[in-house]
């Protein structure tokens, strides 16, 4: 391996972790992102109201860790204005995509490229960290974000505020099975929570400067304290997941249609035979993406006539 510049590491993880444990567990970081000019509340509410509504999702924050989908309450407010009071809201809200400002392209990337230099690279290519992209999260006090899991690997970092984050193991398929898995990255994250499942559960107990590495797929839970909380998701795909994603996107397709599938995984041969056709045909349609109503109606014809939910019937 080429020599690597030495830079001061934005997120640290003790006890050797983030050598031994990633990427395959969850682990508990340090980092020293607290108090940057990008992270406060000022600057959120304005990157609120310079990104497309589509890339913003807030609802109540007082709903169950088993949430149905169907009946998260609503926060009658504009996206701004649940920045700006959210000490006072009652709300949850997240800013998607916010790599898509240059600035928060940056900060992303410099403190993932502190960690690729940490572990012996040089650059975010070579360390495997793929398709940045980062999701910023405002929550009122004693909030919760229903349990679910994410189609992406997260160093999770936590600016402002107490916050609870409890993960449990992908690989019990008691907890969340294939099928759960496959509908809650395709049609909504939310997923099926028994209290039976807490004594399996590992729980982080964050405040400022605390966070925590989330595999992919790792299924978990949020709460809040008495405090409004600001935390930020760094996160990549690897090469593998990009396959397995858009797998689990064309096989919930297919079953749509009334083609039932095995997971990735079950049979190779035909999982490469699909992700070539599905990738060629994405790739013919990237282009119209860039259109805020294109986006919503691809969604919807790829997805289902939820797949545009967290709009709640704004800008439809």
């Amino acid at each position: 391996m080429n020599s690597v510049t030495a830079v001061a590491p934005v997120i640290t993880a003790a006890n050797d972790a983030l050598r031994r444990d990633f990427p395959s567990k969850p682990f508990a970081i340090r980092h020293k992102l607290v108090g940057h000019p990008l992270l406060t509340l000022p600057r959120i509410a304005a990157l609120a109201a310079e990104l497309p509504r589509d890339l913003i999702e807030y609802n109540s924050g007082k709903v169950a860790i088993s949430q149905d989908p169907d009946a998260i309450p609503s926060v009658d407010l504009d996206p701004v204005e649940v920045v700006k009071s959210i000490e006072t809201a009652g709300a949850w809200m997240v800013l998607k995509r916010i790599e898509n400002s240059p600035e928060y392209r940056k900060l992303l990337e410099d403190t993932l490229l502190s960690v690729a230099r940490a572990r012996g690279f040089n650059s975010l290519l070579d360390a495997g960290f793929e398709q940045v992209e980062g999701f910023l999260f405002v929550s009122s006090p004693n909030s919760t974000t229903p349990f679910h899991l994410d189609s992406e690997d997260n160093f999770f970092v936590h600016i402002h505020g107490e916050k609870f984050f409890t993960i449990l193991d992908n690989t019990d398929r008691s907890i969340v099975d294939d099928d759960e898995i496959e509908r809650s990255m395709t049609k909504h994250r939310n997923l099926k929570y028994d209290e039976s499942f807490a004594p399996r559960g590992k729980e982080f107990h964050l405040f400022e400067g605390d966070g925590c590495y989330v595999p992919y797929q790792w299924p978990h839970w949020v709460r809040t304290a008495g405090f409004y909380s600001i935390s930020m998701a760094i996160t990549w795909k690897t090469r593998e997941v990009r396959r397995l994603n858009d797998l689990h996107f064309f096989n919930s397709m297919l079953r749509g249609i009334g083609l039932p599938q095995q997971p990735p995984g079950k049979r190779p041969v035909r999982d490469a035979l699909k992700l070539a056709f599905y990738r060629g045909v994405t790739a013919t349609i990237k282009p119209l993406r860039s259109s805020m109503a294109m986006r919503r109606v691809l969604r919807r014809v790829a997805l289902g006539k939820r797949a545009n939910y967290y709009l709640k019937g704004r800008e439809l």
